[in-house]
């Protein structure tokens, strides 16, 4: 949708414009569709080609206002709603354009069909950390990283690569220690998947966020951090406008997590009860271990000290720098554990079927 502003701006019209001037909007800018917003931003409705020639029809002419072949009931959506389900209602109504608006109905953005399902390039970074030792998965990973472990005839950390290249992510730095050697002579710097791969390298493990303070030099725009043992659908490049959208340092992509309470609940006050509840279940918010961060988030970080996500986290709101949770529900696999890795394999990666407790 960002790449896309500049467009739906010229797109926009008030109602007191004329017929010829929606024509011309329609010829100069080229997106089949036409904004019609009051003076107070909101959306009144949209106007295509074929309201024109409707209207035409009708016996108005092109001095005429444009007031009265508004299509005033057209489909919109909120800036929040994921590309996916804007995609499954392009095609479920057979529309190429959808209008983006906020809760006071102020157009804010526009979905076209051709640029949605061809995400536009961005040379945003993608950092993946592949540098962990791997201990719950021996004996696996003695002579293999996890990283390289094979998932569906490829290693975990291709599927990711791959992925994030269909969202238009070219430049990738892996930060490695274990085995690391292993992990350069398998990607080499990138050529066989047509991206650019450099890496971080430990001289020791510095954790899940550590290894960001090597980065040299420090990218000048927003970028991805995913661990490189999470096999997950999550949108990379949503997850990074999400971000940008909320002005945040970090942000983090969370699933909910269920435990269901294998007891009844007997609640209380002093001696006496006051209530039962059979078995609850408690749902909480979970790390899924991807994230987006702002070039500034690695001021709190040293070289070459160790540092986790959640250490990094904490030190940004210390600092009163704004983080935030990216709620996600698509399928989302860590393979941190043998019982990990023998599903992993069973499932290739879209088919990962994860319930909410997982």
């Amino acid at each position: 949708m960002n790449s896309d502003e500049e467009l739906w701006r010229k797109a926009i019209l008030p109602s007191s414009a004329t017929i010829q001037q929606a024509i011309r909007n329609l010829d100069q800018v080229a997106i089949k569709i036409v904004l019609v917003a009051n003076d107070a931003g909101e959306l009144e409705g949209t106007i295509s080609d074929g309201d024109i020639r409707r209207g035409l029809l009708r016996g108005l002419d092109i001095n005429s206002p444009i007031a009265s072949i508004i299509h005033r009931n057209a489909l919109v959506v909120p800036p929040q709603m994921g590309r996916e389900t804007v995609m499954q209602i392009m095609v479920a109504n057979k529309i190429q354009q959808i209008p983006v608006v906020d809760e006071c109905r102020h157009v804010v953005g526009l979905h076209l069909w051709d640029r949605i399902t061809t995400p536009p390039l961005r040379a945003n970074l993608m950092v993946i950390m592949a540098g962990g030792l791997g201990t719950r998965l021996r004996p696996h990973t003695e002579d293999c990283p996890k990283p390289l472990l094979p998932v569906a005839g490829k290693p975990m950390l291709e599927h990711i690569i791959e992925r994030a290249k269909l969202e238009g992510f070219s430049h990738f730095v892996l930060a490695i220690h274990y085995l690391g050697h292993m992990i350069e002579d398998y990607f080499g710097k990138g050529e066989r998947l047509q991206v650019q791969i450099d890496y971080l390298r430990e001289r020791s493990p510095l954790g899940t966020a550590g290894a960001l303070g090597l980065l040299s030099p420090r990218p000048e725009v927003p970028f991805v951090v995913t661990n490189g043992d999470v096999i997950t659908d999550i949108r990379y490049g949503e997850l990074l406008d999400f971000h940008i959208r909320h002005q945040a340092a970090a942000t983090m992509a969370v699933r909910v997590h269920e435990w269901q309470h294998p007891f009844g609940v007997v609640q209380t006050e002093g001696v006496d009860i006051v209530g039962f509840e059979e078995k609850p279940v408690a749902r909480s918010h979970i790390n899924a271990g991807v994230y987006a961060l702002d070039p500034k988030a690695l001021a709190v970080l040293e070289e070459d000290a160790r540092c986790d996500m959640p250490t990094l986290f904490e030190r940004l709101q210390a600092r009163a720098m704004r983080t935030v949770a990216y709620p996600m529900h698509e399928p989302w696999l860590d393979v941190g554990r043998p019982e990990d890795l023998t599903r992993a394999i069973a499932e290739t990666p879209g088919d990962i079927k994860t319930d909410p407790g997982t």
